[in-house]
């Protein structure tokens, strides 16, 4: 079990102490007894603690820093959802193949934005612009929210702003357990909670500081049982020695755990495993003794949003997955809907 994260050092901008939430936060941090540094912004953060860029990057990944959210246009975030929902960036996780390594930059803390209800009123406007259809948000696009959560409850106000909003859905994923909080949030089935998911191979060698397969499996447990609607995604897909047998055990024991009402409205995402140039370098960086395979040769080369290109398993390994996943799928839960492989 990982226990809920708990950072060891806090960094706020002095604009978060003009709003609730980021007050409510600086006292319960000193309350703690956690050392809380003043930052003008966190472009400005300077000399985090460690000998070594080993040192630094663990303990950034266990610094938080208290802000607002400036800009207030959202991205868009296809195929998921039509827009991204701002609360949180970065994660406290360690997962090797991770693309916030290349957004983060050289700064991996979290940032959580204790302006909530502006980013409300922003995700406000967006809906009525396409109003009267639904409008669907992404909350985890920069970050695992659910990680930080269980000290901010921002998630939750959205969830329940969400539930009352007329033209608007919210969706997130995690790999963390920690949902108790979450599970009395009146959310109105306009909320759907969605857990990532992993053979054991890739959890054990790709994903420390995450919740484990049995863990996230109960936390999805817990989620339908308070009426939520469910999903999972599988990502990154990645072919491993024995991937297949892998993949079916995976899916032989989420239906084996899955109470029966919570298969009805069961949603899939399918990610394959996809890097860039620039990921790779940081990557080796951060994680020299990683197993992740990057050999560019063995890839096929895509171009992606913005001009970036990236990649990914060749044309032949890529219907291999989706047929291979998608059979499982069909076999284990024939009511759920694949909503996309990309």
């Amino acid at each position: 079990m990982v226990k809920p994260f708990v950072p060891q050092l806090i960094y706020v901008e002095p604009r978060a102490l003009e709003y609730p939430l980021g007050k409510e936060l600086i006292n319960k941090f000193d309350n703690l007894g956690i050392e809380i540094r003043e930052t003008t912004s966190h472009n400005q953060i300077r000399n985090l603690p460690g000998e070594n860029h080993f040192q630094k990057y663990r303990n950034a990944k266990s610094t938080l820093v208290i802000g607002i959210r400036k800009s207030l246009k959202f991205d868009t975030s296809k195929p998921s959802a039509e827009y991204a929902i701002p609360f949180a960036t970065g994660c406290m996780g360690h997962c090797h193949y991770c693309y916030l390594q290349t957004t983060m930059g050289s700064k991996p803390y979290i940032r959580t934005y204790v302006n909530t209800d502006e980013i409300f009123d922003a995700a406000e406007a967006y809906m009525q612009e396409r109003a009267p259809e639904f409008t669907r948000f992404e909350a985890s696009c920069t970050s695992d929210i659910v990680g930080v959560d269980h000290l901010t409850h921002t998630l939750k106000k959205a969830i329940e702003f969400f539930g009352r909003s007329k033209y608007g859905k919210l969706r997130f994923v995690t790999k963390f357990e920690h949902v108790d909080h979450l599970l009395d949030a009146e959310h109105n089935g306009r909320t759907r909670f969605r857990f990532s998911i992993n053979n054991n191979y890739i959890i054990k060698y790709f994903e420390p500081g995450t919740s484990r397969l049995n863990e996230r499996i109960n936390a999805a447990i817990k989620v339908a049982e308070a009426g939520y609607p469910l999903g999972f995604i599988i990502a990154p897909i990645y072919l491993h020695e024995g991937w297949k047998s892998g993949y079916y055990e995976m899916f032989e024991k989420l239906e084996a755990s899955l109470p029966e009402f919570a298969k009805e409205n069961l949603t899939f995402e399918m990610i394959q495993h996809r890097f860039t140039r620039p990921a790779k370098r940081v990557i080796q960086e951060n994680y020299p003794m990683t197993k992740l395979e990057l050999d560019e040769s063995r890839r096929k080369w895509k171009w992606g949003r913005y001009g970036i290109g990236k990649y990914v398993y060749t044309t032949e390994e890529q219907e291999d997955i989706k047929d291979t996943l998608g059979k499982y799928i069909h076999q284990y839960f024939p009511k759920a809907k694949i909503e996309y492989f990309t």
